[in-house]
């Protein structure tokens, strides 16, 4: 069914932000770690060791399971970069379009600014009503395998029906 598998993806997105906002916390801000949530778990790419990897995954599905949504939400997230880019482009579309007008271009600037500026609460409100899911009751990290050159991990999930209720 759809809905079961956007909900899954919500639940994965957010177990990935918290999973990726703990490496950063234990490696520093200066890694390069790029994530994309699945129905079945999520894919990192990156130089992480893999046994740390393990246990900040274990820490995120635990902390989220206790009730602690806030880890489900990142400034690092893609729905951040578009919701920008889409309020930028719109506003500018707004201000450009009609009558030309020496002002036009200060008039963009200031619109795109505006709207960059109003996109950071917005992204993350999005994060947190539409494309993630901090409820990850009765979750469960199946496995975690390295693929690729060693800079590609699956994280699997699993959500038993019984341990959600």
């Amino acid at each position: 069914m759809l809905s079961e598998y956007i909900t899954n993806v919500r639940r994965n997105h957010a177990l990935e932000h918290a999973t990726v906002s703990l490496l950063l916390g234990r490696l520093g801000p200066n890694i390069r770690v790029v994530g994309r949530a699945s129905a079945d778990g999520f894919f990192l790419y990156g130089d992480i060791p893999s046994e740390l990897l393990g246990q900040c995954a274990q820490e995120a599905l635990m902390r989220l399971q206790r009730g602690e949504a806030s880890w489900a939400v990142t400034p690092h997230c893609g729905t951040n970069i578009a919701t920008t880019g889409a309020l930028a482009g719109l506003s500018t579309l707004a201000v450009t379009s009609g009558s030309g007008s020496k002002d036009r271009v200060s008039r963009a600037i200031l619109a795109s600014m505006l709207a960059v500026v109003v996109a950071q609460p917005l992204g993350r409100l999005i994060q947190r009503h539409i494309t993630t899911s901090a409820d990850l009751a009765g979750t469960e990290i199946v496995s975690i395998e390295l693929r690729g050159n060693g800079r590609f991990f699956k994280v699997r999930t699993r959500r038993q029906a019984a341990l959600a209720a």
